[in-house]
């Protein structure tokens, strides 16, 4: 799925969220996005191409698990960065394990922002934007978001109105304020955890 967001990092961001996660944290709240089935088929050239012609900063990989189509996600990245757009990319992966033994080393170096480590539902943030859980880690690989403050940036969530009707959800939410905003849609669902969210029905 492909959202234009301001909710996903700094500045007005294409954001692409992967289908198919093998890491599969428990209490993740994209756990619609674990099947290798669902999604769409979208060639690079066609999300830079829009990307640029909105104007976006930068280009933000999600998921589901980005490294688990790494030369796909490779490609992207790489493309991104020849056109001048920055590169933040989400995995539940160490930035130790993919160096040691992941195929995602290529991935690195056209990735300005990793930020890694699997979600933990027993470890909450409640300090930084963007992240679930304390252990995941904003690794600079270059100084291109080198002045972004996650601790001094306010988390972000952004609704949709699509035209079948359903409301679409971009962004970081804690559990009590989705609920909030489900109700206020005259909404019923049933609400587990709060993490990185992507766009999904409400």
């Amino acid at each position: 799925m492909i959202n234009k967001t301001s909710a996903e990092g700094p500045g007005r961001r294409t954001a692409l969220w992967v289908q198919g996660c093998s890491i599969r944290c428990r209490g993740c709240i994209n756990p619609h996005l674990f099947s290798v089935s669902g999604g769409s088929l979208t060639s690079p050239a066609i999300v830079i191409e829009s990307a640029l012609a909105a104007g976006d900063e930068g280009l933000t990989l999600l998921g589901g698990e980005p490294l688990d189509q790494v030369e796909a996600v490779t490609n992207l990245a790489r493309l991104a960065q020849d056109a001048g757009l920055g590169v933040i990319c989400f995995t539940g992966y160490t930035m130790e394990t993919i160096v040691a033994s992941l195929p995602g080393k290529d991935l690195l170096r056209y990735v300005d922002l990793l930020i890694d480590g699997p979600y933990l539902a027993g470890a909450a943030e409640a300090e930084r934007a963007l992240v679930g859980s304390t252990n995941q880690r904003f690794i600079h690989l270059t100084d291109r978001y080198a002045d972004y403050e996650p601790e001094r940036t306010a988390d972000q969530v952004e609704l949709r109105i699509l035209p079948t009707g359903e409301v679409s959800m971009a962004g970081f939410v804690t559990t009590q304020r989705l609920a909030e905003l489900a109700s206020a849609l005259g909404a019923r669902r049933s609400l587990k955890s709060s993490e990185h969210s992507s766009p999904r029905p409400i």
